[in-house]
């Protein structure tokens, strides 16, 4: 597998499949400058063909079995149920998918926001979460498993790529977010002066998952800010492209 793709580290039953893409500055993507070169999005001011061609290298790399549902992410809690969609080719509104049928792809794009792929000890279902601090203080995580029939015990997550603990500055309104809803959340953030924070993201997610009842979490020991040569950035670039994350149930 090539260095642009990250592979979970977690127990998932072998016909789960699941994925995140690098940057990959070894020019695998037809992406350029700022956006070089595996440029997922096409919402970021990159060229349209690039794009395209990244998605169809995506699709060769990991032999995908269909075309993923991309979506259009506003960072709320918004979830699409990839089996109850009617109209092929359109882009939903939303900051997640799942689904429990076979050879639907599950993705989100990210470029510091965390994205959430999770499966149960079955691999009997999948989703894919966008869950940058407002989804997670608004409680994506809680919505998708008001969803999901399977007993919170078996379900597993994994924590992608996004900004680590001693890059994400915030203001108070962020930790008041946190804090107002659980005491304990208070943990995941540091004081620097002037009502600002390091807030660590992937504590605030497995504060909400284990608070739901999963204890299968793993993942979240990476920094899209400062590994500029593997993740792009916003919080670092600003124009920035951005990488996906897939999740689906494979029957080869």
């Amino acid at each position: 597998m090539s260095s642009a793709f990250i592979t979970p580290n977690w127990p998932a039953p072998n016909h789960i499949k699941a994925f995140s893409t690098t940057r990959d500055l070894d020019a695998l993507g037809s992406s350029t400058e700022k956006y070089k070169s595996f440029n997922l999005a096409q919402h970021v001011g990159d060229q349209t063909e690039h794009v395209e061609q990244n998605r169809e290298l995506l699709a060769k790399r990991l032999l995908l079995p269909t075309t993923p549902i991309w979506l259009n992410q506003v960072h709320g809690t918004q979830l699409i149920a990839l089996n109850n969609i009617q109209k092929p080719g359109t882009i939903p509104e939303a900051d997640g998918s799942y689904t429990p049928n076979s050879n639907q792809i599950c993705v989100v794009m990210s470029a510091d926001c965390l994205p959430i792929l999770l499966t149960d000890t079955q691999g009997s279902q999948v989703a894919a979460l966008h869950a940058g601090w407002r989804s997670l203080a608004a409680g994506i995580i809680e919505v998708l498993l008001a969803k999901w029939p399977t007993p919170q015990d078996r379900v597993m997550a994994w924590l992608g790529p996004a900004i680590g603990a001693n890059s994400f500055e915030v203001g108070n309104e962020v930790y008041q977010a946190f804090a107002h809803q659980d005491n304990a959340a208070t943990s995941a953030f540091k004081p620097i002066g002037h009502k600002k924070w390091l807030a660590d993201l992937y504590l605030l997610a497995t504060q909400r998952l284990k608070n739901s009842g999963i204890s299968h979490i793993y993942g979240g020991e990476y920094c899209t800010f400062r590994d500029r040569s593997r993740f792009f950035s916003y919080r670092r670039d600003g124009q920035t492209g951005r990488m996906a994350s897939l999740i689906w149930k494979s029957t080869r």
